[in-house]
Formats: structure tokens, sequence, C-alpha cells
């Protein structure tokens, strides 16, 4: 390199170290700030992530000011969200009052939240993990994508995971990390800021090597950033080879502890351990204690120079790449290094050492460029400003509308009248659309883990394939070997087929359902599985609809209505799960027509500015269809429930049903129907929205948003104020039982409390009390 340019990139390096410990300096006043300054009205601890935001200081600086690119994404370690919102305000993107604001009302948030922050957020993180997989399947997404041209080649971005070194503990990576293999990943950097500590201890010494080697075999390219520059120096002077043996052979927690003691207790053990050497004893001697200590701990991840080599490296192809940069916790900080350091917090005398040495202007904590010359702060201003990620490029899209297919057009897939099941009705609608010619259509994508025949999406993949990006022809149909699946395998296809791990469903969902915002294109999501397993992905599930991820969630077969299969698939709390979720609209439809018109419903609210996801938990009983008049029901479907039998004005008794259970609902109420012809038969599609409407009714009337009576208020008007309701539920009971507390009626709740077993369904339906004499039994007990 000419001496001009070394120079050049000297200089370079020496600005993005003033503006490294500047982003070091205000991700940590803004959690002292929080802690100490903050007026405090309830006593409890803010906290905030001092030595984990310290540890991975450099990678962000290095990754933001020179590496990033504005197409390209990042999940970004939860604990580090201070030092990304720093990074966001010197780019202009998170106002002061923010910072100031940390952890508090509409403030930065702890966790970098694409919902709840006001800058740029590409991927929410919080429960580890689950960013590093999110960012696996965003890769995935944007291959499809750029498949179909949507995504141009000169746009593909890189979908970058920061995390911590114990978030590696976390299973879901390694189901993510063997599904990205299986699809042939590229694109996806995963950078580990290996501080060898964790929340409680320092972490095992032994797993180093074996990250590598897991990663290696996956395929993706593995690179150790552990030595900075200065080591590498120190390295090569005589002795230094025995130093780094030293370091190379170091327990963690030994280390650890030297770091946090400092200077002169690296020295004693030094000195001691390497009593056999006198070049490496010389060395040694060479330091002062305060650059001793320097030398030891400044590792490969708090080198700029290291950092930067290996972006640049890394950004040569499209490989995955997993890269373990050697960092400290804490480093800088007065418990650099200690191993109760995770939730630790600076004193005020201590954050008055920092600003001092760091030379911040006492009064001027909020300017991260204090205390600078005029030529620092033209340099540094001028430094990230030319970064590219700075560039102002949209990178919140919009996505335009695309038409969806109505209601009546679904309807037609499943009519025909004869018995039909909820889950052969959506395989139906699946195969309806499979067939239209629309962009509609061809925006529609499909995923499952491994159960896409047996949850009737196989109609659907005959038709549109499924999505490999390496085109693979079935054998089975080449070799003229009858079979109901033909699944053609090529960029072209619409499917994108998983392995049995629910985590990686609801992550691929995720991704699939923010292409809108995240690449400006809208696809329509539909995933499937069996409903008993969405407790598997639930914490995933949670992640996808806390970033607002649009899809079609169908989850199915359900309840005791699986009935030979047994307990441990008979899923029993899964209505309260979709009702308690935040983003996910849960309907449960009890007959062919209902699936279709929720099917058109949920596609509508995938794209509507207040949408949601929707959650359908479907059957594979087969039962009667009842005979429509008019298009009123409809309504009723969407909004939550409708009379299937209205009853009398004045009624004194109720059945309320949800569906697989209708038939049962349906026959207990013609068994009463001679002695009591007044009464009605409610069908509740969605307790979810019921329940979440009445609610939001009632606050209104204290909250000055106006009078409003909810749905379930006016369907159960016409009953009398001390009629009885029996609900009847294939699930935890209490998805209904609440039913009682809308106008004061009395409530006979019938449902699962207990695990299932094998059989079939008159045995069960007798066993756990879902049958139509149960339901009598409870009508009769309230009329007593």
């Amino acid at each position: 390199m000419p001496d001009g340019a070394l120079t050049a990139k000297r200089q370079e390096i020496a600005l993005l170290r003033r503006l490294e410990e500047r982003i070091l300096w205000l991700a940590a006043w803004t959690i002292h700030n929080a802690n100490h300054l903050r007026e405090s009205r309830d006593g409890l601890k803010v906290g905030g992530h001092q030595a984990s935001s310290a540890s991975l200081t450099t990678i962000m600086t290095a990754l933001y000011m020179k590496a990033l690119r504005p197409q390209d994404r990042v999940a970004v370690k939860p604990h580090a969200s201070p030092v990304f919102h720093a990074i966001q305000h010197l780019f202009g993107r998170q106002s002061l009052d923010n910072l100031k604001r940390f952890r508090a009302l509409g403030g930065a948030q702890s966790y970098p939240s694409r919902t709840k922050d006001v800058d740029d957020v590409d991927f929410s993180t919080g429960s580890v993990g689950l960013g590093v997989a999110m960012t696996a399947f965003a890769s995935l997404t944007q291959d499809y994508l750029a498949a179909r041209g949507a995504v141009k080649p000169e746009k593909m971005g890189r979908m970058i995971s920061l995390l911590g070194d114990a978030e590696l503990d976390e299973g879901n990576i390694y189901e993510a990390l063997i599904e990205a293999c299986k699809h042939d990943i590229r694109n996806t950097w995963w950078i580990v800021d290996y501080n060898r500590q964790s929340l409680d201890a320092t972490t095992q010494d032994r797993m180093f090597t074996r990250y590598g080697e897991i990663f290696e075999a996956a395929g993706w390219a593995v690179e150790t950033l552990k030595w900075s520059r200065r080591q590498r120096e120190a390295f090569a002077r005589p002795g230094g080879d025995k130093l780094q043996a030293w370091i190379e052979t170091a327990p963690n927690d030994l280390f650890s502890a030297l770091t946090y003691q400092g200077g002169a207790a690296w020295r004693e053990r030094l000195t001691a351990d390497l009593a056999d050497s006198p070049e490496a004893l010389a060395l040694i001697a060479a330091y002062k204690d305060v650059d001793l200590a320097e030398l030891m701990t400044e590792l490969g991840g708090h080198c700029l120079e290291t950092l930067l080599e290996a972006f640049e490296k890394a950004s040569q192809d499209d490989r995955p790449r997993f890269l373990i940069a050697y960092t400290v916790k804490g480093l800088r900080l007065p418990f650099q290094g200690h191993k109760d350091n995770h939730a630790g917090l600076m004193t005020p005398a201590q954050i008055a050492e920092l600003r001092a040495r760091l030379g911040v202007v006492e009064g001027e904590e909020w300017d991260p460029l204090s205390g600078l010359s005029a030529a620092e702060r033209t340099a540094i201003k001028g430094l990230v400003a030319r970064a590219p990620f700075a560039a102002e490029v949209e990178r919140n899209h919009l996505a335009p509308q695309i038409p969806t297919p109505s209601a009546s057009e679904l309807l037609a897939a499943v009519a025909g009248g004869g018995d039909q099941s909820t889950q052969a009705a959506f395989g139906k609608v699946m195969f309806e659309i499979a067939a239209r010619k629309d962009e509609f259509a061809g925006r529609v994508v499909t995923t499952s883990p491994d159960v896409t025949v047996s949850t009737n999406l196989g109609g659907f993949v005959n038709r549109r394939g499924v999505f490999q990006r390496r085109a693979h022809d079935d054998v089975f149909k080449r070799r003229r070997i009858p079979s109901a699946q033909v699944w053609s395998k090529a960029e072209t296809g619409q499917h994108v087929e998983l392995g049995i791990a629910e985590n990686n469903l609801f992550i691929a969902l995720a991704a699939l359902g923010l292409t809108a915002p995240l690449f400006g294109e809208r696809l329509f999501p539909v995933g499937t599985l069996y409903d008993p397993f969405i407790a598997r992905g639930l914490d995933a599930l949670n992640y996808a609809c806390y970033q607002d991820a649009r899809f079609l969630l169908v989850a199915t077969p359900s309840g005791l209505t699986l009935a030979p299969e047994g307990g441990a698939h008979q899923s029993i709390n899964a209505p309260v799960i979709g009702m308690a979720q935040p983003g996910l609209d849960t309907y449960e439809p009890a007959f062919a027509d209902e699936t279709a018109v929720l099917m058109a419903h949920a596609f509508d609210r995938i794209q509507a500015k207040d949408g949601a996801s929707t959650y359908l938990r479907l059957s594979t009983r087969a039962i009667p269809q009842p005979d429509r008049t008019g298009e009123a029901w409809r309504q009723g479907v969407i909004d939550g429930g409708y009379w299937l039998r209205a009853p009398a004005p004045g009624a004194r008794l109720a059945i309320v049903y949800s569906g697989a259970l209708a038939p049962e609902a349906l026959a207990a109420f013609e068994a009463l129907a001679e002695d009591m012809p007044e009464a009605g038969l409610l069908a509740v599609t969605s307790a979810d929205l019921l329940h979440r409407d009445w609610t939001a009714s009632g606050r209104a009337r204290w909250t000055g948003e106006g009078a409003r009576t909810s749905t379930i208020e006016t369907l159960l008007a016409p009953l009398a104020q001390g009629a009885g309701l029996v609900t009847l539920t294939d699930g935890a009971p209490l998805a209904l039982s609440w039913l009682g507390s809308v106008r004061g009626q009395r409530v006979r709740a019938l449902g699962l409390e207990t695990f299932g077993q094998s059989g079939d369904l008159p045995d069960l339906y007798a066993k756990y009390r879902l049958d139509a004499d149960a339901v009598l039994d409870a009508c009769a007990d309230l009329l007593a």
C-alpha cells in the first residue's frame, strides 16, 4: 500500500477509534441517566446492561460505520440495545429525547423493537436466539423474492445477526442452522460477541472449538477473530510465542478474573507462569501495567483493523459466515471481566471517571462529540455522513395493495353440500387458489414442518411446486411410480418445505410475513401445523406477532376430536393461547363455508393498515353442512358469532358452541326444542374477537371514547336477564365460560380440563362430557 494511502487508512482508523469511544460513552450515559439521574417513581431498577453493551461497541462501530449497506438487515444482540440507539442517534434516526427516556414510556426500548422503537430496527430481538434464526429465514425469503425478480442482484442484502456467545446455548439456533443448510441459504453473517460470560458465570472452556466445527459441518465459512493488531505485533517479538500460547490455554474464568484485577495482576501471573522464558519475561517487562492490561484485553473483537479486514473478506462472496469475535465483557468499564457484571451499573463516581478519561466535558454528556477539537468534530461528522448505511434510502417500504379474492369466490370451492371437515375445506380453497392466474395467487407462499400432506396443503403444492434454488426432478414421477404427490422443486415453487421444528415454522412465517416493509413486496404466507404443537413454537409465534408479521396460520387437526391419536396429540389449551396472543385473530369455524369466509377475511387482514395475522383452528371431523339463506351470516362469522338458531325474545336458555362439536350442540338443541322452543343456538367462531370487542367496549365507557355496544352484548340481548348459557368447546372450557359476565347470566361450561386418550368419538365425547347428553344435563342443571 502506498505511503499516502497507508497514512489515510491509519487516520481513518484513529477517527473510528474516537467515534467508537463516544458511542460507548453515549450508550453508558444513556443507561446511567435512566438509573441514577431520571426521577424514579416506583423504586425499581431500570437496568440497561452496560457491560454487554461495551463488549459489542467496537464490532457495531465497524459494522455500521464502514461495512453495512442500506439493503443489509441486522438483528442486534438484545443487551446491546443502548449501543444501537446511540449509533442511530449519530445517524439522525433516534432523538435525544428518546435516549433520555430509555426504558421509559415512549422512549428507546430496552431491546430493539420494530413496532415500539422509532429508529431503524430491522428485526426485533429480546427472546435470545430468535433474532439469530430470523436472519437465516430472512435470507431464505430474500432468495424466494429474488427468484421472482422482486429483489435485483445488486440489491441483495446481507442478513446479519449480532449475538452473544451465551445465546449459542439456545436450541432454536441449531434448528434454524439445519434448515438453513437444507435450503442452501446465502448472504448471512452471524457475528458472535465471544466474551465468554453469560448472565450467571463464565462459559465453558471446551466449547470454543466446537462451535466452529458445527458451523463448518453445515457448510458455513468460519472465521475466528481472536487477536488484535496490537497483539499480533507483540506475538511477533521475541518471547511473543510464549505469551500467545499462554493466552490460548488460559481458562475463561482465570482470564476474566485477571481482566477485572488489571495490569499488576496480569504481570504477577504472567511472570510466574512464564518464568522459564527470559524472552517472554523481557517482553512483559517492556510494558507498563496499564499498557500490559490493554495488550492482554484488546482481543480481535475490539480491534477495528481486524474487524474491518474480516468484514471486507466476508463481502467477497455470498457464502454464509460464522464470525467468532473474541471480546471482553465490559471492556474499559470498572467491572470489565467480573463474572457478576451482567446487570452491573456504574456508580456516579465511576461514570465521572469514565467521562474524564474519554474527555467528555461535564454538563455536555449528551453531546457525543463533547470535548473534541473543531477539526476532530468535523472529521467524525464527515465519517458518519460517508458511512454507506447513512445513505438516505427508504428502508421501511410500503407495498402496493394486491386485490384478494372475495368470500363469494372462495365459497365456490366448498359448495356442493354433503359432510365436510374444516380441514378439507381449507385444502379445497387452497387448491382453487393454486388454479387462479391472478397476481394474488402468485404471491401466496405456503410452508409447513413436514405435515404438508396431512394438513391438506398437498393439492396446492401439486399445482404450484416446492421452492428450491436448484431445480430437482421428482424421481418418482420420472420413473412413472404412481404417487398422489407430484412435487416439482424449482425456483418457481411457492411452497417452503420445513423439517419437524415448529420454531422454524413460526420464524419462517415471521420473515415471509415482513416482506412488505423489508423488501417492498407483499406475500401472503400460509403456514400449517398440528394444533397441539403450537405450544412447541409459542415463543417464536409470539416473536412473529410482536414484529407485526402478517400471515395465515392453520392449525389442524385439533382437540379431543383427534380421537385415535391419544392425549399427546389432542390439544386442550390452544384456544386460550390464541385468545391471549396479541397481533393474532383466532377463529374456530365449524363449517366449510365459515372456513372459506374466514380465509378471504384473513387475506384482507394481512395487508390492512390496522390488520393482523389469523389463526384458524380446524378439524378433520366431517359433519353435515347447514343450509344457508342470504349473506348476513357471513359478517357474524367474521365478527366472532351468530345465531345458528335465533332465540325468542326473553328466552331462558341458549346453547353456545365452537368448532367441531357443532353436531353435539345441534343434537342437544333439537332434543330441547319440544319443551323449550324459545331456546337459541349460538355459533361462536371467535371467542377471541368477541372477548376483545367486549373488553374494548367496556373501556370505552370510562375512557371518554364514547359508549358502544359490543357484538356479544348484542347477540345475548334477546335472552332473559337470568337466562342460562351452556357452552361447549373442544378445548379448555374457560375459552367460553366468561360469557356469563357479559349480562350476568348463569353458565355451565363444558370442555377439556384433563388430558385425553385414544378412542373413537362416541366413547371419548361421552367420557369427557362433550356429547349431547352432557349438554342436556348441563341445561337441566341450569333450569332446575
